[in-house]
């Protein structure tokens, strides 16, 4: 069975430790692994517009020793002519011994494991999950404050739509002693279902409508931007835009050993004249990122055997209610689900809707 990388919530905790001390190790001594992946080659999907992740999963391949092959424009491939996620999918596997794909719709990347031939890596999936950025994050934060737990992390800006910190929240949610303090408005609140993640684990969370009100509680700040394409139209976007930003003096309120991460590109959430702060440290980030990938590109090509438990799935025909979900986009994928109390969860995006209504 092929260790597809979906959502990192389904790796053990043992698992998720192994990947950050190969971080560590290969960022300490990047030289002893410049040809661990020699005669390996990656393919890259990226059906969305990308800087930071695609160059990131390039250059890890790359340093790791292995080549990289694929397409930064769905127009620019066969895509354009209406081919499914699952032929394209079909073919690269092929030709690659791994795919890190990025689409806008959720759930493909779950979806595009079902037909690949080798590991899937989800590079991030509509507004739904991007657990390498959070693999970033929890190396970035094990580096930077020397501990996953007991920490208080404010998470500011779009919670609604923003995939990394969904991915976050689900993995820091099982290191004990950490509390979360979700900073936005009504209308970019976070998902229910990140809520009941967080009520499961027993995570103690505030929502708040204003940064200032708690910067001196924060041991992280996680900035997110207002993301644009992530809008039915521009009147809502505008309507969003420029309510949270990150200046000098909001900063000044926050502890010394605050630090502040963003999974970037920035926007105007987060003002030029703090970057050099040392608690700021979303740049520094983005390098830890390539380590992170090239631990899991690695970990991932000699087959480690990672620990997934996988439940019980019933199909209902009737489908996802999610209309991003990527079973209502390409329709042949099996409309999988699982029992979730009342629910019904949709086995690609998390999306719940009511068992008396299915």
């Amino acid at each position: 069975m092929l260790n597809h990388i979906i959502d990192l919530e389904l790796l053990s905790f043992s698992d998720l430790q192994e990947i950050i001390r190969l971080a560590e190790k290969i960022m300490k001594n990047p030289q002893k692994y410049a040809e661990a992946c020699k005669g390996k080659i990656m393919g890259t999907l990226f059906y969305e517009p990308s800087t930071r992740t695609q160059m990131s999963f390039q250059s890890a391949m790359l340093r790791l020793g292995g080549t990289v092959v694929g397409f930064d424009n769905p127009m620019n491939s066969s895509v354009a002519k209406g081919e499914s996620l699952k032929d394209t999918v079909k073919v690269v596997s092929g030709y690659t011994d791994i795919i890190a794909m990025r689409h806008p719709l959720e759930g493909s990347a779950k979806g595009a494991s079902l037909y690949s031939d080798v590991p899937v890596i989800n590079a991030g999936d509509g507004g739904h999950l991007h657990p390498t950025q959070t693999l970033t994050d929890v190396v970035t934060l094990q580096i930077e404050k020397g501990r996953l737990n007991h920490l208080t992390i404010g998470l500011c800006g779009d919670l609604k739509n923003g995939r990394t910190v969904h991915s976050l929240i689900k993995t820091m949610s099982h290191f004990e002693g950490n509390r979360f303090i979700l900073i936005s408005t009504k209308e970019l609140g976070i998902p229910q279902y990140i809520k009941d993640i967080m009520d499961e684990q027993g995570c103690e969370y505030f929502e708040v409508p204003t940064l200032q009100e708690v910067m001196s509680d924060l041991d992280v700040l996680y900035m997110t931007r207002i993301q644009r394409e992530r809008f039915g139209s521009e009147e809502e976007y505008q309507a969003q835009k420029g309510i949270y930003v990150l200046d000098s003096q909001k900063l000044a309120l926050g502890k010394k050993s605050l630090k502040v991460l963003h999974p970037l590109p920035r926007v105007d959430e987060i003002t030029v004249d703090v970057d050099d702060d040392p608690r700021c440290v979303y740049f520094q980030q983005t390098v830890y990122g390539m380590y992170a990938r090239m631990a899991l590109i690695l970990l991932t090509l000699e087959g480690a055997k990672y620990s997934y438990a996988k439940g019980k799935t019933i199909i209902d025909e009737r489908g996802c209610t999610n209309p991003k979900c990527i079973t209502n986009h390409e329709s042949y994928m099996p409309k999988e689900f699982r029992k979730k109390g009342d629910y019904l969860v949709c086995e690609y995006c998390d999306t719940h809707k009511s068992m008396r209504n299915s």
